[in-house]
């Protein structure tokens, strides 16, 4: 695998925050997930062929959020199949994509430029699948909606691995967005169920300790939601209630001040809607 920084997405970084992994099967280099621009993607094709005279065959995308996609178009070039759930086409084909690349072409300049585009998977799956790739097994369980509509986590059986994707941000607080929270957490309780000696996450590096990775991201959620809610269902003010919520669990967490507030806000307009 590959590690992003635990950062926003900046010029600076190259919007090199999230991981890639790869994973070697006797045809050739299997990647899961692209990288955050069309030049991070090269610089990891240009690294794998020191590693292996293998060509990477495949690209499986756990979701189609901009800092997983934007290297895309390097794989395509090198020959790799794309593989993605077949939700992210609605993402794909919105103003929110549109408007995501446009502003990206401007706060990631010049690595993210005019060349950059949006691609889409050349195989679309709808369900569980398994992939015989190489004489490996990948298994591409869906499990969105979720942090995305189109969530994927992919397991490799014989190597006790489970690429996560941003179900999992190890050791730092995760982006909510504006996601599914309570499918999330139940989605998280399915990932407890899988057989694995490692995760690799979305971001952060790899865990070996996987439960205690997984609960941080729960409860994290949980803890969200069951704030938040009681405030919504009491018609408390949100900024009164953020203020009064003990955060002291995660709030020594990287990107705590980057992105809890956001997720806060965005629970608690979840949790009006759900107490409707």
């Amino acid at each position: 695998m590959v590690q992003g920084q635990s950062a926003l997405g900046s010029a600076a970084n190259r919007n090199f925050i999230s991981n890639a992994g790869v994973v070697e099967t006797n045809d050739g280099l299997v990647v899961i997930d692209a990288l955050g621009s069309p030049t991070l993607a090269e610089e990891l094709l240009a690294a794998l062929r020191t590693l292996s005279p293998k060509p990477v065959t495949h690209v499986l995308v756990t979701h189609y959020h901009a800092d997983h996609i934007y290297g895309l178009q390097a794989f395509q070039a090198a020959g790799a199949q794309v593989i993605a759930h077949r939700a992210a086409l609605e993402y794909l084909h919105s103003d929110t994509a549109a408007r995501r690349l446009v502003a990206s072409r401007d706060e990631l300049f010049p690595w993210v430029d005019e060349k950059t585009r949006l691609v889409e998977a050349d195989r679309w799956i709808d369900g569980p699948t398994r992939l015989s790739l190489g004489g490996v097994e990948f298994v591409l369980q869906p499990v969105g909606p979720a942090h995305t509509p189109e969530d994927l986590v992919v397991h490799v059986p014989a190597r006790r691995v489970l690429f996560a994707g941003d179900l999992v941000f190890r050791g730092r607080v995760p982006f909510v967005g504006l996601a599914d929270s309570r499918q999330w957490i139940a989605s998280l309780q399915t990932l407890l169920g899988f057989a694995v000696d490692v995760v690799v996450p979305g971001h952060g590096p790899a865990s070996t300790s996987a439960r205690a990775d997984l609960e941080l991201t729960r409860d994290y959620l949980m803890h969200l939601r069951r704030t938040m809610g009681e405030a919504a269902r009491n018609m408390e003010p949100f900024e009164e209630a953020y203020a009064r919520t003990d955060w002291s669990r995660f709030e020594g967490l990287p990107l705590f001040k980057a992105a809890n507030r956001i997720n806060a806000y965005n629970t608690y307009l979840l949790m009006e809607q759900e107490s409707k």
